[in-house]
């Protein structure tokens, strides 16, 4: 059985968008997390925090589309980083390359430091 994601944002703190997910990123919740973090772009957001504390799974396929997320960053100049990772998707992500383009922080308040102005 797959576990469904829930997402939720908050757009309220020094000028950077903290999305909460809560469940499996597999395609579908990748893409979900790559639709809300377009729009958020479209809006004219730069800076992104993904808090995975409620995810204990990232999939290749759920890795790649947030490898597209960072791409679409780049491109606008915008910063994305993660926090609150299992040790297991931290490691995976340093090993996939996510944290050479993407900043990984314990918890929001580390992120915060780096991606406030």
């Amino acid at each position: 059985m797959t576990e469904s994601l829930k997402l939720n944002i908050d757009e309220t703190r020094d000028g950077v968008a903290v999305i909460y997910t809560d469940g499996y990123i597999n395609n579908q919740g990748g893409e979900e997390i790559a639709r809300l973090a377009y729009e958020l772009i479209d809006k004219g957001q730069s800076k992104l925090l993904l808090n995975l504390a409620g995810t204990k799974i990232v999939n290749s396929i759920g890795i790649s589309i947030l490898i597209e997320i960072i791409e679409k960053m780049l491109e606008i100049d915008g910063k994305l980083a993660f926090c609150c990772l299992t040790p297991t998707i931290e490691k995976t992500f340093h090993i996939m390359g996510l944290a050479q383009y993407a900043g990984i922080y314990a918890d929001e308040d580390a992120a915060f430091e780096e991606l406030s102005p």
